[in-house]
């Protein structure tokens, strides 16, 4: 091959090569507004670069620039305005019908003023607070020789300790919110409290000094038994040693108790009224033999007087004990009237035991005992028991049942049998229910938190049941 062949296959070789280098002729760089190299022989190759794709941007919420243009649109102007009548009217709705539901409530009944005798039993009691009793009734303890007025002296009680020992006394059984009654009955081991009535006068006039003695001393009320001939009898100085007695001094309320020996109710009626003793204590439920009687002495004296002047008792210091006086099998159903009855219960000391003249079973005082606490528990914790209304259910020779019941309170209905059968009561009544839950029971068969219908009412013979059922508007 001749060197021109060579020279011309170079250059075809290097035209080949421009090309490549060259995709854009002058005229198409030209059209795109691309400079020229002023020579015009310069040309720029193929450089291939990958541009990423961008990535998807995410939302990170408006601006507040572009949160202030956004709220004020006419339609989230209306949107929050609809919201914020929404919000109102849900806010009065809600005021309004807490309103309507405290308007038509029926309202608390207003709890009756009481004085501390009322709150639970007196009774002449050792282990006293356990079983809630709020007073202790002491004595009497003074010097009186039997039937001898010359003999008496109010203020000397050596035969029972010194003055320093009855202050202790006092002084712990107020650290128990216990309050002390002491017993000034003059003639207390003789036939007649007041000796005879040639004496009452000097008797009375010994008793003031007397009073006001031991009023200084802290005790917190006074009994005296046989007020019925003293009253009836000195009236004018019944006034005075009633004004003593009851002297309310430093904001503290004393307490006088009176006792008779009348049973007949009418008597007992008139004597509560026209004496002005805080409580009195007679033999009138006592001294009734059937449930029939019962029931009239308890609806007569109900019915005459609050029954925060209402005492109840069965046994006292000369008649004797609960269990002497009607037996040990009619011991608990007796506690049980008493506790429920409207007013304050009195019991002797013992009587929570069951206490009788001979030795009796240690383990069933005890069980006495914890029955009488059960009571005594249920009296000061309960509204209805403790100041509740007094509706008699029935009354029949050997059966009574009544109802006790106070504002929204739950309610007690008691029932006795004390007749030598069984009893089958038929108990119905506008507040009543159709069943009610046993809370105590004294007979064995019917146990304590069953549910019994009452008008299918059984229990046996000497035995009690006390009943709870809720109200209901």
């Amino acid at each position: 091959m001749s060197k021109d062949s060579e020279v011309e296959m170079k250059d075809v070789e290097l035209n080949e090569l421009d090309q490549e280098k060259q995709p854009m002729t002058g005229e198409a760089a030209a059209e795109n507004g691309d400079t020229i190299s002023p020579t015009g022989t310069e040309k720029n190759g193929i450089v291939k670069v990958k541009i990423p794709e961008d990535e998807e941007s995410k939302f990170t919420g408006l601006t507040k620039e572009e949160l202030l243009q956004v709220a004020g649109t006419p339609g989230w102007v209306r949107t929050r305005w609809a919201l914020l009548v929404l919000f109102w009217l849900g806010w009065l709705g809600m005021l309004a019908g807490a309103v309507a539901i405290i308007v038509q409530a029926p309202r608390c009944k207003p709890l009756p003023e009481t004085n501390w005798w009322n709150l639970g039993p007196l009774a002449k009691l050792e282990s006293l607070n356990q079983l809630k009793v709020k007073g202790l009734i002491v004595g009497p303890i003074h010097n009186a020789k039997a039937d001898d007025p010359t003999s008496l002296n109010f203020v000397e009680i050596k035969a029972a300790g010194s003055m320093e020992d009855f202050k202790k006394l006092i002084e712990t059984a107020h650290k128990n919110n216990i309050k002390v009654v002491l017993d000034l009955t003059p003639n207390y081991n003789g036939r007649q409290p007041w000796f005879a009535n040639t004496s009452i006068s000097d008797v009375a006039e010994k008793l003031k000094p007397a009073l006001v003695f031991w009023n200084s001393q802290g005790v917190d009320g006074v009994l005296l038994s046989g007020i019925d001939r003293v009253v009836k009898g000195i009236p004018s100085q019944w006034g005075d040693i009633k004004t003593i007695a009851q002297n309310d001094t430093e904001g503290k309320r004393r307490a006088l108790f009176g006792v008779t020996g009348e049973t007949s109710v009418i008597d007992v009626s008139k004597l509560l009224n026209s004496s002005g003793v805080d409580l009195l204590l007679s033999g009138t439920l006592r001294a009734q033999k059937t449930g029939t009687d019962q029931a009239q002495v308890l609806q007569h004296l109900y019915s005459s007087h609050s029954q925060l002047a209402l005492s109840w008792n069965l046994g006292d210091r000369s008649q004797g004990h609960l269990a002497s006086l009607l037996g040990p099998d009619h011991l608990r159903m007796n506690q049980m009237l008493l506790f429920t009855l409207p007013g304050t219960p009195v019991f002797n000391y013992g009587d929570e035991i069951g206490l009788v003249d001979q030795e009796a079973d240690k383990e069933q005082r005890q069980k006495n005992r914890q029955f009488f606490k059960t009571l005594s528990d249920l009296r000061v914790k309960e509204r209805s028991l403790l100041y509740g209304d007094f509706q008699l259910l029935h009354n029949s020779t050997d059966s009574l049942a009544y109802l006790r019941y106070w504002d929204q309170s739950p309610r007690f209905l008691a029932a006795f049998n004390w007749g030598a059968e069984s009893v089958n009561l038929n108990l119905s009544h506008p507040l009543l229910p159709s069943s009610a839950k046993v809370k105590v029971s004294t007979d064995p068969n019917v146990k304590a938190d069953s549910e019994v219908k009452l008008t299918k009412l059984n229990f046996g013979s000497s035995q009690a049941v006390l009943l709870e059922f809720p109200y209901v508007a």
